[in-house]
Formats: C-alpha cells, structure tokens, sequence
C-alpha cells in the first residue's frame, strides 16, 4: 500500500532558526473551505508555531486564504487550529517543553491520502552564531563540489 503524499507548504526558515531534535505527524481539525483552499496551495506556515494548552496541541499564526467560492463558510485566516496527537506524544512534549525550554514548529504540510497532515518538529532556537556556522559550512561544501565538478 503505497502513501500518497503531496506537498502544500514548507516552512523553509524552519531549519536555518532552529534546531530540530524531533518531528511528528500530526493531524489537524480543518472547516471544507479550508481544506479546499489549502488544496488550492494558499496557505502559509512563515510565521506559524505550536502550542500546547491544557493537554491540547494547537498551531497559531498559520495563514489560510479564504476559499473564493467559500461565501458565508469562510472563517477567519489567521485562526488558531487544533492539531491531532496521541495522548502520550502530548505528555512527552509537555514535559520536554517544560524542562528543556523547547520549541514546536510546524516543518511542512502535506495531503496523505486526502487527509490533510503536518510535520511538527520539537526544536530548539539556533543562536547567531550557530546560524553563520551553518552558513560557512553551506558555503564550503558548496565550493567543494564545484572544483569536484571543474576537475573531473
């Protein structure tokens, strides 16, 4: 039985801001105009994160455009959505959020089998200096394959 997995939206400032450790998949609690709308591809994740709030996981900031078509059934873009989990993947997040100082981020969103999916990963804030770390590396091994490409 073959996954069919299309992708919608990545949340590319993702890995350059943080550092990942873990990541789930989750489901998420959609109205149809807004499934229909993020089949159209008009979502975004730039500014998004997840919460957890009283054992429930929810993701904010998420932008899905109204459905054109949508009328009356449109709701507001920027609403906070709940997310599905299993019970003990919530326990364990609580407790890694609440010792570690992590961080929930949604990666990409995806359509599995017509139902709509989001990788959230666990992570945690990259400083400055990390960043111009993995851009130096970036850059080096960048310059490394093309002189591999000019010499063979």
């Amino acid at each position: 039985m073959a996954e069919n997995i299309k992708i919608v939206s990545k949340n590319r400032k993702a890995r350059h801001d943080f550092q990942i450790e873990d990541t789930y998949e989750v489901g998420l609690v959609l109205t149809g105009t807004e499934v229909k709308s993020i089949r159209q591809g008009k979502v975004s994740l730039k500014e998004s994160y997840a919460d957890i709030y009283e054992g429930e996981v929810y993701v904010y900031q998420m932008h899905i455009d109204p459905y054109e078509q949508g009328n009356i059934y449109n709701k507001d873009p920027l609403r906070i959505r709940k997310l599905l989990m299993h019970k003990p993947q919530i326990r364990k997040l609580i407790g890694l959020k609440q010792r570690e100082g992590y961080t929930l981020v949604p990666l990409t969103l995806y359509f599995k089998d017509n139902h709509v999916k989001m990788e959230l990963a666990l992570a945690k804030g990259k400083k400055l200096y990390d960043k111009r770390h993995a851009i130096a590396e970036r850059d080096a091994d960048r310059r490394i394959q093309k002189s591999m490409r000019h010499e063979g």
